[in-house]
């Protein structure tokens, strides 16, 4: 059995490859999720690694509780006394100190340079202590006074080189620099899209605003000295707000914020690589199944032979079992191009990550090849088992088919209770409280999961209905899109085959071959094979008398509408890949757009000003100085902005903002407690909260509340109001103080944004005075309340795109899966295609038969995906408040019009090969 079953592999190449699609994308994916997130922790590991080479142990300012790094906080820095007090120890041969803090380079035409909204390092070097620098002089020198040396990736992007002059914006105004060289980061070959600025000491804390402070002292030990003994003498003398680890303790906590990233952004990608490997499930479970009712004769005489039902299971099994390991395989070694590929969408979404080569550990393959096995053995299951019901009387029986299970009548409700159960987990998932996040993931992720096989299930009941209702609109979507493709397509291609072997004269012929090419020269390379293929093999191309038609062939139109109804099961298993791939793209849109929607009306209500004054990437913090500019320009009524950092109450860390007195200018609130002057006199002890966080702590007005700053500094507060943050956010954190009292405990505050009201309201000449004030702070931008709302939603618009690019390999997979079934369904039909092309129908008549059954397959799973995409996104958003329930019309129509496209291109092969049966033959075909 094991012979006849690797024979019959061999002898349906075809249909085995086409079945392996599914398993290949979704294993590729998984495997591209692991070398992408270890290719970037590798990247990250030698960028810390880096850092600390040469080094025994680091000091650094240490902040009074743990920081998120969700926030504008920043540890204090600590005064530079330290530095000779530490070196002075018996113990330390090395010492240096460093500052570091965000410079943005700015380029020749005077805008800030960012590559993918990467970071804009700035930190000091120190030449005279090569042990402690982790650039590498390229070319130039190091940065005497007032000189920097930038990254060579920037120089060249931005043509820069030694010698030339350049901006430099840090916690001030712009200032021009003369480049003294160019740097490298190590042995790092990337460090993504971020730009480096060094600077000698003094200038890089005159720079960050630290005159006289040092973020870092870097400490060698002495001969026979440890690095934990080295720690242990430091640590007798260090100054309160400073803290002594080893180097590589340091480097670890320096990685622990990007470990964390790295473990939800692998999650993340997972999450796709098993939707893909869902859908590809599907797929292989509906190919074994038509496969196997194609070969019941083939079973039948087996068992009459005297094969056992156990033998012919195993033999099934093993068959998936080889496609199952051949395609893992593939999928494996094809995730490493996936990985490329992901640089590169996250690159063109802004978000451009350290790459120092890509990385091909042993768990990668490990999980790749089980994940992919096992996908296919379990999809294989039912049709083995079915398989294993074919009786021997089926050898002699001219089509004959399957025996229903005795489980059969119950299909439907088993299906209807698969799908209520999953609806059931995923309502409790979002409305039962006191769930871990564990248990809430895996309630949705369970209930999703038998959501969409219920449905899938069940989905043979509605195929009749849909197929009828879907009828026409396949017809005129056929007719249609044939009508455009006629121009682009066929009609090049008829002139080019012309060209090439067509009748006439020497002079048409070369005519059309001319215009065929420039009508469409991707065809000409196209052509170009198929003459090549003629002259190898002698091959005699036809081409249909009524060429080029587009117009509707009823009969076929009707055979083809009759073939989806036929087997519904059958059609609803086609459609079922689709229709999780539009649930889910769907279910994307929906909670997109009602992210989107809630988030604009929630900057109408709060923002009451003209402008708003942002970073140029929409989301890095700005320093004050920017404001003080914006704040001197003529016209100017009311000027406010909204420091960010972090704080501690109740002990946990909480998000603290920061206004001053303008505010009530430029800024609404939802008072629950409060009024609108609250907002400018809260002096040095008042607070506003959010009312989730004063119900959480049972807080009203007059209440007092103790907060702890990162410095250590305890703030004693009285709670003056109370607001409502909108269902859309606010920038504003769970406590907002004053920026007078925010300034005095905080260091390095930053502004998150800057609001303005201005007399006359938004005018060109308002705008341009704005530009004029801002044009010394290349990295911030002046915005109307429109164009805020836009740039601020451009990162959201972003994120869906690339989860539109990551469900788009469900879809694909999806497609393999319609191309398989039509294909597997022209080799079940040939003596029926046979039996027709005999009675009169056309080559083109059978192509639009196919294609109108291929369309009807794509439409139905469209309808049912969309629906149920959108009861999902109902769920979610009667949950979240930040989330509303918005149709997004024009996306969904975009969506039912690229099913359809879907289901046409599925299409084009197999009615091709439909189309080219020849009839003698097919009439005769077993």
């Amino acid at each position: 059995m094991i012979r006849f079953a690797l024979r019959g592999l061999l002898g349906r190449k075809l249909r085995t490859a086409l079945t392996a699609v599914g398993v290949v994308l979704g294993v590729a994916l998984v495997s591209g999720t692991y070398v992408l997130t270890d290719s970037i922790s590798s990247a990250f590991d030698s960028i810390f690694s880096e850092n600390y080479k040469n080094t025994d142990a680091a000091i650094t300012g240490k902040p009074a509780f743990e920081l998120s790094d969700d926030s504008a906080g920043v540890a204090p820095s600590f005064d530079q006394s330290l530095l000779p007090k530490v070196a002075a120890l018996p113990e330390v041969d090395l010492a240096d100190g460093a500052v570091a803090g965000e410079a943005q380079l700015i380029g020749r035409d005077g805008k800030a340079i960012v590559f993918g909204g990467a970071p804009n390092l700035g930190f000091s070097v120190n030449p005279d202590r090569p042990e402690f620098n982790s650039l590498a002089l390229v070319s130039g020198d190091w940065p005497a006074p007032d000189e920097v040396v930038i990254d060579t990736k920037t120089a060249k992007e931005k043509g820069f080189a030694a010698g030339d002059t350049i901006g430099v914006q840090a916690r001030g105004a712009v200032q021009r620099m003369r480049i003294s060289g160019l740097v490298e980061f190590g042995a790092v070959s990337s460090i993504g899209g971020a730009t480096l600025a060094g600077f000698e000491l003094p200038t890089a804390q005159r720079l960050f605003d630290k005159p006289g402070k040092l973020d870092q002292i870097l400490l060698t030990g002495k001969d026979g000295i440890s690095p934990q003994q080295l720690v242990d003498a430091v640590q007798k003398i260090l100054p309160e707000g400073t803290q002594v680890r080893t180097a590589d303790d340091q480097a670890a906590e320096d990685s622990a914020g990007t470990a964390g990233f790295l473990d939800f952004f692998r999650t993340f990608l997972l999450v796709f690589g098993g939707i893909a490997l869902f859908v590809g499930s599907f797929v292989i479970a509906n190919s074994l199944s038509i496969t196997i009712a194609q070969r019941t004769r083939e079973f039948a005489t087996l068992r009459t032979l005297g094969a056992s039902r156990r033998q012919i299971l195993g033999s099934v099994v093993l068959e998936a079992l080889v496609t199952g390991v051949v395609s893992a395989a593939v999928g494996l070694f094809l995730g490493l191009g996936i990985a490329t590929g992901l640089f590169k969408i996250f690159d063109a979404a802004g978000l451009t990550l350290p790459n120092n080569g890509l990385v091909f550990r042993t768990r990668t393959v490990l999980v790749a090849l089980a994940v992919g096995i096992l996908v296919t053995l379990l999809a294989s299951l039912r049709p083995a088992w079915r398989a294993t019901r074919v009786p021997p009387i089926a050898a002699v029986r001219e089509g004959a088919k399957l025996p229903p299970g005795r489980f059969h009548r119950f299909r439907p409700l088993g299906a209807a209770l698969l799908a209520v159960g999953g609806v059931a987990l995923v309502i409790a998932g979002l409305f039962v409280d006191g769930l871990s996040t564990t248990a809430l993931l895996s309630l949705l992720a369970v209930g999703v999961l038998l959501i969409f096989i219920g449905i899938a299930l069940f989905a043979a009941r509605l195929v009749k209905p849909l197929a009828a209702a879907s009828d026409p609109i396949a017809r005129w979507s056929v007719v249609v899109l044939s009508a455009l493709a006629w121009p682009l397509f066929s009609l090049p291609y008829w002139l080019l085959r012309r060209g090439f072997w067509g009748p006439g004269s020497g002079a048409s012929r070369a005519g059309g071959f001319v215009l065929g090419a420039v009508l469409n020269p991707i065809l000409l390379v196209i052509v170009a094979l198929m003459a090549l293929r003629r002259a190898v093999t002698s091959w005699q191309p036809e081409w249909p008398a009524d060429f080029p038609g587009v117009l509707s062939d009823r009969p076929a139109v009707q055979i083809g509408g009759q073939n989806s109804r036929r087997d519904p099961q059958r059609t609803a298993s086609t459609a079922a890949a689709l229709m999780i791939g539009l649930a889910l793209v769907t279910l994307v849109a929906t909670l997109g757009a009602g992210i989107i929607r809630p988030f604009e009306d929630a900057v109408d209500k709060i923002f009451s000003g003209d402008y708003a004054i942002a970073a140029q990437n929409n989301f890095s913090p700005l320093p004050p100085t920017v404001a003080a500019a914006v704040a001197a320009v003529p016209g100017v009524e009311a000027v406010s902005s909204v420091r960010g950092g972090q704080g501690q109450a109740f002990g946990e860390t909480i998000n603290v903002t920061a206004v001053d007195t303008q505010a009530p200018g430029v800024l609404r609130f939802d008072w629950q407690g409060g009024s609108q002057a609250t907002l400018g006199e809260l002096g040095r002890d008042g607070a506003i909260l959010d009312e989730p966080y004063a119900t959480k702590h049972n807080l009203q007005v007059g209440s007092k509340l103790s907060m702890t700053t990162v410095t250590g500094a305890t703030l004693p507060l009285t709670v003056r109001g109370i607001f409502k943050p909108p269902a859309g956010g606010s920038p504003f954190g769970n406590v907002t103080i004053s920026t007078t009292t925010f300034d005095a405990t905080n260091p390095q505050p930053q502004n998150l944004y800057t609001f303005l009201r201005m007399q006359g309201g938004v005018t060109a000449a308002n705008t341009a005075a704005l530009n004029s004030a801002l044009s010394s702070f290349p990295n911030a931008k002046a915005q109307t309340r429109e164009q805020f709302k836009d740039a601020q939603s451009d990162g959201i618009r972003s994120l869906l795109n690339v989860l539109y690019v990551l469900l788009a390999l469900s879809v694909l997979v999806s497609l393999f899966g319609i191309v398989n079934t039509l294909v597997l369904t022209v080799f079940e039909r040939t003596r029926e295609l046979g039996m027709l092309r005999a009675i009169g129908l056309t080559r083109r008549q059978v192509k639009r038969m196919i294609r109108h059954e291929s369309v009807i397959t794509a439409l139905i799973g469209a309808v049912i995906g969309i629906l149920l995409g959108l009861g999902l996104a109902l769920l979610l958003a009667a949950r979240l408040d930040e989330v509303s329930f918005a149709v997004p019309t024009g996306q969904l129509v975009i969506f039912a019009v690229v099913s359809v496209v879907v289901g046409l291109f599925a299409a084009i092969w197999p009615a091709r090969r439909a189309a080219r049966l020849n009839p003698l033959e097919a009439l005769q075909y077993e």
